[in-house]
């Protein structure tokens, strides 16, 4: 029997997790290595030192997470976590959405699921080309140099869940500054604490006067079903508000920005985008395959053993089905490494599978295609205003960049 100092030792010699890149954007180059040799393999998570199983071939990524038999509760004991918030701090915090299991998270779902048909989201595709050309407008005269995650990326997509939700734009820097320590891995237990506090506060007003006075939004619509279906407590409509935000906020601010990162580093896709606007839509898919910024956002517990490949997952143990591993399988995807906005067909799982696919995935797709679209063929000369190694890389869960200064 292995001593406690022998298992210690064992866990350090895994790899940690997040991998380092050798190009900022591209995917770990271990995750090739391993998905070759061992496609389900054991690593240590950097922030926390939890040890978990990490899973980087597609097929094993869809059969498991498909599978009823693991969890995605955050709270559970060995869930590999990113955050370096204690455990018992982050039960004091009610459960997302997204951390939900059946047939709670079916119940909650099941009040989302009529904002986020196709067609409500095609009603929504005007309002979001009219954000669009307002930033863009904006960024014209303003002239460059700018930083377009400041100017662009980031308010974009805030604004329009602003407008969505309800929320007043004025407040909008209240959630950013809520998300950003809540992905962040400096953020202190105290920070995160506060920022709870805030949001929950503001989330509970905000209900108070829809519930008085509705409006035409989303948030005022989720009031009503919910009192004539009564599926949830009014405590669930506010962190499904919550998990709106929170999914919506960060990911898609820096989707934008590492999408113009890619384009400009790839001038021949660039050049077919300029041309074809018919091809936003498959470049935007093409970019949440390349880069699926919330790698980790699948992790699982295992709730009984599973047989997986030629392993067996044991009951309690973490998994983090990889995303960007999965999106760069060869067996699936040809020449993975290489960025094409006309790859048909594309059937990533940059949105997760199964219960559990992000219920935005038409609004975050239609968003990007539109901005990215937009973006270049009214600015055809956008060009970094530094070199590419001197972009600053966020140490955050979901991937991104600190800045991203811009010229024409």
């Amino acid at each position: 029997m292995m001593t406690e100092m022998a298992i210690q030792e064992t866990a350090a010699e895994y790899p940690a997790f997040p991998m380092q890149r050798a190009d900022p954007l591209g995917p770990p180059e271990l995750y090739a290595e391993l998905r070759e040799r061992e496609p389900i393999s054991r690593i240590r998570m950097s922030v926390t030192g939890q040890e978990a199983w990490l899973v980087t071939r597609y097929d094993h990524y869809r059969e498991l997470i498909r599978d009823p038999r693991v969890s995605a509760d955050m709270y559970a004991d060995n869930y590999p976590r990113q955050i370096p918030v204690p455990l018992e701090l982050l039960r004091s915090v009610p459960r997302t959405i997204f951390h939900l299991d059946a047939p709670d998270h079916t119940v909650h779902r099941r009040l989302l699921t009529p904002e986020f048909t196709y067609r409500r989201i095609e009603g929504m595709r005007e309002r979001t080309q009219q954000i669009a050309d307002e930033y863009v407008d904006r960024l014209l005269e303003k002239g460059g140099p700018v930083d377009l995650m400041a100017e662009l990326s980031l308010p974009m997509p805030s604004q329009a869940m602003c407008e969505l939700l309800g929320i007043p734009p004025a407040d909008r820097h209240i959630y950013h500054e809520w998300i950003t320590l809540l992905i962040g891995t400096d953020t202190t237990p105290e920070q995160h604490a506060q920022a709870e506090i805030t949001v929950v506060g503001h989330l509970e007003k905000l209900i108070a006067q829809k519930t008085e006075h509705p409006e035409d939004d989303l948030l005022s619509r989720l009031i009503a079903r919910n009192n004539e279906e009564k599926l949830v407590s009014d405590r669930d409509v506010l962190n499904l508000a919550r998990s709106l935000i929170a999914g919506s906020h960060e990911t898609s601010a820096n989707m934008i920005t590492l999408s113009v990162l890619a384009l400009l580093r790839n001038p021949e896709q660039l050049a077919l985008l300029k041309a074809d606007p018919s091809l936003d839509a498959s470049a935007a898919d093409e970019m949440l395959r390349y880069f699926s910024v919330s790698d980790a956002g699948t992790s699982r517990v295992v709730l009984e053993d599973i047989e997986l490949g030629d392993v067996v997952l044991r009951k309690g143990e973490g998994v983090v089905a990889s995303i960007l591993a999965a999106n760069h399988d060869p067996e699936v995807f040809t020449d993975p490494g290489r960025i094409d906005i006309t790859r048909s067909p594309n059937n990533h799982v940059a949105f997760g599978t199964g219960i559990h696919q992000c219920i935005g995935h038409l609004v975050v797709k239609m968003q990007l295609g539109i901005v990215l679209g937009t973006l270049f063929r009214r600015i055809p000369d956008l060009r970094l205003a530094i070199d590419l190694d001197d972009v600053k890389f966020k140490n955050a869960a979901i991937r991104g960049v600190e800045a991203l200064p811009v010229t024409w």
